[in-house]
């Protein structure tokens, strides 16, 4: 089994810039697939849902002044490597808050991976045992896992742990109303999170 060190060398070396991601999704969507290894109607219905979220929340999203704070005083160098798929309702929600807190700090360099291609480091990085996404590995300079994040904001992870526990799982409805709390939150919660590990 591979050690971590050679395991992040190695999806950094597979890494890509957020734009090109999104290129990435974009690009795909036009010749009728998704990102990762299966491909379904499903995983690319949710992948064109999930490419005009991102389009609108690259557009229209702010953070606090709190955050911008937080990320201007920050001077550690870091990478974020960010573990996503574009069919990822979760991820469409979340990527676009982590690439613009990433471009408020000289010191943060964000690289975007795909879970699908990069099993070694998912695996380092599951959650409950599954390989849940999205899922933000923060480095050090010398490419040092100082941190981890995700899949979810912690209200939204509250939310779900809470439904799983009364329902026995998540169903279309709970999915919907996630979207819908994402969409009131604007992100804050995102925010919050990620900066109280950056202190």
């Amino acid at each position: 089994m591979k050690i971590m060190k050679e395991i992040i060398k190695d999806s950094l070396a597979k890494s890509t810039s957020y734009n090109t991601y999104r290129k990435t999704v974009s690009d795909l969507l036009e010749i009728g697939k998704s990102t990762g290894s299966n491909q379904s109607d499903d995983l690319l219905n949710y992948s064109l849902l999930n490419d005009k979220r991102m389009s609108r929340l690259d557009k229209k999203t702010t953070l606090s002044e709190e955050t911008v704070n937080a990320l201007k005083k920050n001077k550690n160098k870091q990478t974020w490597l960010l573990i996503t798929e574009g069919w990822c309702g979760d991820a469409a929600q979340i990527a676009p808050v982590i690439n613009k807190m990433s471009l408020e700090s000289d010191a943060i360099e964000l690289k975007v991976v795909l879970r699908d291609e990069n099993e070694a480091l998912m695996n380092q990085f599951l959650t409950n045992g599954s390989k849940s996404i999205p899922k933000l590995v923060v480095l050090n300079e010398n490419d040092d896992v100082i941190s981890s994040w995700g899949p979810r904001p912690s209200i939204a992870t509250k939310m779900v742990n809470d439904y799983k526990e009364a329902h026995g799982g998540l169903d279309a409805n709970f999915k919907k109303d996630l979207q819908v709390w994402y969409n009131k939150d604007k992100g804050e919660n995102i925010q919050k999170d990620i900066i109280a590990f950056l202190e």
